[in-house]
């Protein structure tokens, strides 16, 4: 009897880690695109409450409409502003509003930090950034970069890296991190491979990484 039990039990465990290793990956993904659709729905919201308001159709007050509105909102706004940027005259007027936040000393900090981690998401692959290990905050503990460019050190003229360190679960938060690079651990990760670890806090990750740097054997 005892035995039927503890075979119930075990097999009842696999069935249930069986289970949660094939929904874990949709869940997160699942969280992740509400994530998306909430900031989008919520960006456009006041302005389709506003034509609600304006406009008392029974059609234009319901809550999922409102939603589906508005998310359609953010994405032509953000359609738009896209293609207004691309544009000559855009440029200089973007140039000219990142100026005036650069002024502001804690919006520059966080709106310097997630544009370096957006440039470098969507860098294109021949260039020099690439994802990287760096010992951070101890060494021996090795946190996921992108290194956005080489530096120069104007003293020795040693080459020096600029590493932008992502929070995970929240990358839109991050450390700026100027250090030596031969101190910087070059890996095999993608930019979306290194983003979904980050988001997922390493839960979904490749099943190798490049952890050590290559062993420089000495010359005879």
């Amino acid at each position: 009897m005892k035995s039927v039990f503890i075979h119930t039990l075990s097999s009842l465990q696999r069935s249930i880690l069986a289970g949660v290793i094939t929904i874990g990956p949709l869940f997160v993904t699942y969280l992740v695109f509400r994530f998306v659709l909430n900031s989008l729905a919520e960006a456009g919201l006041p302005v389709v409450r506003l034509l609600a308001f304006l406009f008392p159709d029974a059609w234009l007050s319901h809550p999922l409409m409102q939603s589906t509105m508005a998310i359609l909102l953010t994405l032509v706004v953000l359609y738009v502003v896209g293609r207004v940027t691309s544009l000559v005259i855009g440029r200089q007027a973007f140039s000219l509003f990142e100026a005036v936040l650069e002024r502001l000393p804690f919006v520059a900090k966080v709106y310097t930090s997630v544009r370096q981690l957006l440039d470098t998401m969507m860098a294109k692959k021949e260039t020099s950034q690439r994802v990287v290990l760096v010992d951070f905050p101890l060494v021996g503990q090795k946190s996921v970069g992108f290194l956005t460019r080489t530096l120069t050190d104007s003293v020795t003229g040693a080459p020096l890296a600029a590493v932008l360190l992502p929070n995970a679960i929240n990358p839109t938060s991050a450390f700026l991190q100027i250090l030596p690079m031969e101190r910087v651990t070059d890996t095999d990760l993608t930019m979306e491979q290194a983003m979904s670890m980050l988001l997922t806090g390493g839960a979904v990750s490749p099943e190798t990484i490049r952890f050590s740097a290559p062993i420089k054997m000495p010359l005879e």
